[in-house]
């Protein structure tokens, strides 16, 4: 991780004030998640793991990117790590919803979203991190399906921040289901940056709005270029893209849940769109801005 994504978004000045999200479930779909040190003590931090890919029980990652993405919202660093996740005291229940590859089909995503529709209120689950997304028709069934199961958990009164996807610059690049107009669309506020390693996107890689029906997006952007986190076998990687932008608003969005747990998902929506720094990018590949937690939390 750049280790300044905590300052740029004053998470830092939220830990320091005693926010670090304790209390506040967030459910992560992806590719699992590894049982690394970071996520110690694993009896409490890791609530629960499905798997919907293999039908094991036990917490496992054959691929790395839930891992990381897990890590940056939830990384305690209990053994001297200098990277510190934006809600180190939030609980995990991880969703295995993708293959080694990285791929999945639908109906183990629909399977893991019915899941939180089913359990959230046993795991005090408050916030949905989607960090995947497909580049599919607005208009196909399969579309259609999975927007209707994302706005259900909306509609039960949960946090659902989901990824904006990696197809920009170009307009209409919102990935589904990030074109719900529901939910909270994450972009990457640096993705003109130099991405270290081998490089995945083009520059300006965060996707673009509107959507083909006219809903403005994304919601909301964060830091997602070279974010080091948690890897495989208790390790660490760097990886970019708006994948990882989102869980630093996932994370930033369990601190403000602790502070103001009576807040419903609305109000945050709106809390956020009168909250965040300016950029000088246009709308629709900013949103709202760059989220500023001490802006958020009144701090």
């Amino acid at each position: 991780m750049q280790i300044s994504v905590s300052k740029q978004i004053h998470a830092d000045f939220a830990h320091q004030h005693g926010f670090l999200g304790e209390g506040i479930g967030i459910a992560y779909l992806d590719t699992g998640l590894f049982p690394h040190k970071d996520f110690s003590p694993h009896s409490t931090r890791i609530a629960k793991f499905v798997d919907f890919v293999h039908s094991k029980s036990f917490s496992y990652d054959d691929n790395g990117h839930g891992t990381h993405i897990t890590g940056i919202a939830a990384s305690s660093a209990t053994f001297g790590s200098d990277y510190l996740g934006i809600a180190p005291k939030s609980h995990i229940v991880s969703l295995k919803v993708l293959d080694a590859s990285g791929n999945g089909v639908q109906s183990a995503f629909l399977q893991g979203l019915d899941w939180i529709h089913e359990h959230h209120r046993s795991y005090q689950i408050r916030i949905v991190n989607i960090s995947i997304g497909s580049p599919s028709s607005e208009d196909s069934s399969a579309s259609k399906e999975l927007l209707k199961h994302v706005n259900a958990l909306w509609d039960d009164g949960l946090i659902v921040c989901i990824a904006g996807g990696n197809h920009g610059p170009k307009p209409y690049s919102i990935s589904i289901p990030g074109n719900s107009p529901k939910i909270i669309t994450v972009g990457s506020s640096d993705d003109n940056f130099q991405m270290i390693g081998r490089k995945h996107f083009s520059s300006g890689y965060s996707g673009r709005g509107p959507t083909t029906s006219c809903v403005m997006k994304p919601d909301v952007v964060a830091p997602g270029t070279n974010i080091f986190s948690c890897s495989l076998n208790n390790r660490y990687t760097i990886k970019s893209g708006t994948s990882m932008a989102t869980p630093v608003v996932s994370g930033s969005l369990a601190l403000l849940l602790e502070k103001y747990p009576f807040y419903t998902n609305k109000d945050i929506k709106m809390k956020l769109r009168k909250n965040c720094d300016k950029l000088k990018t246009p709308r629709h590949h900013q949103g709202w801005g760059q989220i500023n937690l001490k802006k958020l939390m009144d701090l």
